[in-house]
């Protein structure tokens, strides 16, 4: 033990026996005789009574209180072990704060997620029915027996209902694909194949604004294993885009990178480009830059963050770069084929 307990009882007991026969000969006048007979009495009683008493029941005790400790390989300074119990206790409460903190303030945004969604929703839906009921009720109270009136606001009518249409097949679409109830299907294909079936069906788009495709390989494979279908749908969205927002008489240039084991795809247009402050939200649902002009031009504002969703389900990323009056240019990578 780190010090020796019966030395230190030895030395409590004689003490007490001396304190002990200096207060019996102040209080007592007593002859040398009865002094010596005392100062044994007290000796034999008091020093044997205390030096047990220390020996056998406080230090034997604390004798075993260290044993234990040992045992657990507790240092004697750590004697109190309460003390790093409670910090322990304090540091798990803390954390246990703040994981707690950290779950109430994602549950707040997404409620306010949840609230946006709900009102971006609600306004995208009542655009199509409001306008396709007004040309309706329009004809039934009357234009109906115009020719001319009839057919052009039967064709607004139907337009409308074909945007809604589009709208709800593409809310069906980004939920399906965010609870997963979609699953890729990953086959080997032509990349380069595929570009130019999605340019032969939007010809149409193209030659209204008088743009031009081109596509640009690189390497000695286009071929990529992902889902066909889904693939399809971003490069389809992509390259409208592209065209829509790109200038009259511009490009859209399709680059296909092979590298070690991906293939990387950029689609490229030269048109306005996208201010800085809206990159990081062009993703997001019914996220729009300008508004007007992308009604305008048609859309549901979801085919970017479906894009999103698709890449992402390929365990992949998607990635833009703009630049105000150069272009954009949209980039991810898919496994090689």
């Amino acid at each position: 033990m780190f010090f020796n307990s019966r030395s230190i009882s030895f030395l409590i007991s004689t003490l007490l026996v001396v304190v002990t026969y200096f207060i019996t000969q102040y209080l007592l006048d007593l002859t040398r005789i009865e002094s010596f007979t005392i100062l044994l009495s007290e000796f034999i009683l008091v020093f044997l009574l205390c030096f047990v008493s220390f020996e056998w029941l406080f230090f034997q005790e604390f004798r075993k209180i260290y044993k234990v400790f040992d045992r657990f390989n507790f240092e004697t300074k750590d004697i109190n072990p309460s003390l790093s119990y409670s910090r322990k206790m304090s540091q798990d409460i803390y954390t246990f704060a703040q994981s707690k903190q950290q779950e109430i303030q994602k549950l707040k945004q997404l409620e306010t997620f949840r609230k946006e969604f709900l009102a971006d929703i609600s306004h995208e839906l009542k655009t199509p029915i409001f306008s396709a009921q007004g040309f309706i009720h329009t004809l039934l109270d009357g234009a109906i027996n115009d020719p001319n009136v009839r057919d052009r606001f039967l064709s607004k009518a139907a337009k409308s209902l074909d945007q809604l249409d589009s709208l709800i097949q593409d809310l069906i679409i980004i939920s399906q694909l965010e609870t997963g109830n979609i699953k890729i299907e990953p086959e080997a294909f032509d990349l380069k194949l595929l570009v130019q079936e999605l340019f032969d069906l939007l010809e149409p788009k193209r030659k209204l604004r008088n743009t031009s495709f081109k596509t640009n390989t690189s390497g000695n494979s286009t071929t990529v294993f992902a889902d066909l279908n889904r693939i399809s749908q971003v490069l389809k969205n992509l390259i409208d885009n592209a065209v829509k927002y790109g200038k009259d008489n511009g490009s859209v240039t399709v680059k296909i990178d092979e590298l070690e084991d991906i293939i990387k795809i950029s689609i490229k247009d030269d048109g306005n480009g996208i201010p800085e402050e809206h990159l990081d939200k062009i993703f997001r649902r019914f996220y729009r830059v300008e508004k007007s002009r992308s009604r305008e031009m048609g859309g549901t504002g979801l085919g970017l963050a479906i894009v999103k969703h698709i890449i992402e389900a390929h365990n992949s990323n998607i990635s833009v770069q703009s630049t105000i009056n150069q272009g954009t240019e949209f980039q991810f990578e898919l496994q090689k084929g």
